[in-house]
């Protein structure tokens, strides 16, 4: 039947062309040929493209090579599907950590997991990979709604978020699986568009922005496959765990959906919390001192505070990635201008710092624009950035739990990093609580002589501060100091100098003296009574 067809219709166009001059009749033999390799490609898709994409279609995990070796877990003992494993083998993953070799084999049954592992474990990819393998082998045939996403990741804070929708978004490359961070400060609308618009899979949220949105019934939990609870006890302690309550409530029974709970630290309000949650869940441990003892070599420089900063700038030396936390936002800030005046590339990230800037400072430092990073403990947990050798904790932190997150910042899934602690009249008294929280005893030592070696004279020059303005990089109590000094030198403290014999405006008035704080002759100018 089709060769007849064909046949008719070569005969239609015979008759048409011997109408047509000459030069048309050519095209009687070739009116129906077979379309070139780049007509059959598309149009903008060039032969050669058309062959690469080919050629990456044929990706097996044959071209994968691990050795395997006694003690370690390969994923390719885990049956993972092809595309995952492909963005496994690109990201250079090789054997399992810890976590993931406990939790993975469970988890990707379909198993409830409550684990204690801090961020650097490897425990994001874990239930990541559990994500994915579910979501690719149990696809949903029929139309979906926006806005209804398949899996939810609860995290504490922004920058969290942000790392985990990144990692989704490398390990889901091969899927087609869409991510979505959801969070406060700032995208609002760009989020509820994409809510409101497109097919989501997974959401990575903070509870506070998710509840927003699901008060504007911009999202609906009701089909939530999978639920992980990341970071419990940072949410406990920050009061989130009424709204996280609103939230797991809101997705299906805790028989009828899969829950990973994770926690740095499990206290009984966490247990409790996991028992609730999860459905016989079984347990995975990873404690302090394994990571911090494994990973990181730890060194305490014992030092007066007269001395810290001359120990910093010398241990940064040779050094292309440098963190340093200090406890309060102004001590951070006072590091960072300090460094900067010394021609020290640094920025600060602290809660003072808007969003935006705040992300792009972190984007700076993975590029290797910023040599070092100043911080305050906003940035302790959540953030993974490849390549920090160096941690450096210029105030002993308060709390035993923000010492191993942040020396957890170095020597990142399975890999080695140094962490240094200065340990002044004012910050030593914090060592026994961490040797306690850790079991370990900390080794103090004295730096040597070439550490304390006080810096060269600084570049550049602070800029000064002009008159009622605050100084950028200035700490209040600099900016007070400042302020009333230039009020000692000046005559009558006034703003305007008064002309010679020059009256004061109106009867029984008198002018307004401008003091600062911190003036010894403050009382000398306050105007009598009466006068």
């Amino acid at each position: 039947m089709i060769k007849r067809f064909i046949n008719w219709v070569r005969l239609c166009l015979d008759k048409k062309i011997e109408k047509q001059p000459e030069s048309y009749r050519k095209l009687s033999d070739t009116a129906i040929e077979k379309p070139t390799e780049a007509q059959a490609a598309g149009p903008g898709v060039t032969p050669e493209k058309k062959r690469r994409r080919r050629k990456k279609s044929k990706w097996d995990v044959s071209r994968f090579e691990v050795p395997p070796v006694e003690g370690k877990t390969r994923f390719h003992d885990l049956n993972l599907p092809v595309p995952v494993i492909h963005a496994v083998a690109d990201l250079k993953f090789q054997y399992c950590t810890p976590v993931q070799a406990e939790i993975l084999p469970k988890a990707l049954s379909g198993q409830d997991a409550v684990g204690q592992a801090q961020t650097g474990t490897g425990k994001s990819a874990a239930f990541l990979i559990t994500i994915l393998t579910r979501l690719h082998n149990n696809p949903i045939r029929e139309k979906r709604k926006p806005g209804v996403p398949r899996a939810l990741i609860l995290a504490p804070t922004r920058e969290l978020v942000l790392q985990i929708e990144k990692d989704a978004q490398s390990l889901a490359k091969y899927i087609g699986i869409r991510p979505l961070a959801v969070f406060g400060g700032m995208g609002y609308e760009s989020q509820k568009q994409a809510l409101k618009s497109k097919i989501i899979d997974m959401v990575v949220a903070t509870p506070g922005r998710l509840l927003d949105f699901k008060k504007q019934k911009l999202i609906d939990l009701r089909r939530v496959e999978i639920l992980i609870i990341d970071e419990a006890d940072r949410m406990l302690d920050m009061g989130f765990i009424a709204d996280i309550r609103n939230i797991v409530y809101s997705t299906p029974p805790k028989d009828k959906r899969q829950t990973m709970f994770f926690s740095a630290t499990i206290s009984p309000e966490v247990e409790n919390l996991a028992g609730q949650w999860t459905r016989n869940s079984f347990r995975v441990s990873i404690e302090p001192d394994t990571i911090a003892s494994e990973s990181v070599r730890q060194i305490v420089y014992v030092v007066t505070s007269d001395e810290k900063f001359s120990l910093l700038y010398n241990l940064i030396q040779g050094h292309d990635r440098v963190l340093v936390f200090a406890n309060r936002r102004e001590q951070a800030r006072e590091l960072m201008e300090k460094l900067k005046r010394y021609d020290v590339g640094c920025d600060l990230l602290s809660g003072a710092v808007p969003q935006q800037k705040r992300l792009k400072v972190l984007e700076n430092f993975k590029a290797g624009k910023i040599r070092v990073l100043a911080a305050t403990d906003v940035a302790a947990r959540g953030i993974h950035v490849e390549g920090i050798s160096l941690v450096i904790n210029y105030n002993l932190p308060h709390d035993p739990e923000d010492y191993v997150h942040r020396i957890g910042r170095t020597g990142r899934a399975g890999s080695t990093g140094t962490s240094i602690s200065f340990a002044c009249e004012h910050d030593s008294f914090f060592i026994p609580d961490i040797e306690k929280f850790l079991d370990k005893k900390m080794c103090c030592e004295q730096p040597e002589d070439d550490l304390l070696k006080p810096p060269p004279k600084p570049v550049k020059k602070p800029r000064d501060a002009k008159p009622g303005q605050k100084q950028k990089g200035y700490s209040d109590k600099k900016y007070q100091k400042n302020r009333s000094g230039r009020s000692q030198n000046t005559n009558s403290g006034s703003r305007r100098r008064r002309k010679p014999n020059a009256r004061p405006a109106g009867n029984n008035v008198s002018r307004k003296e401008t003091t600062g704080p911190g003036d010894s002759n403050a009382e000398a100018h306050k105007p009598e009574a009466g006068k």
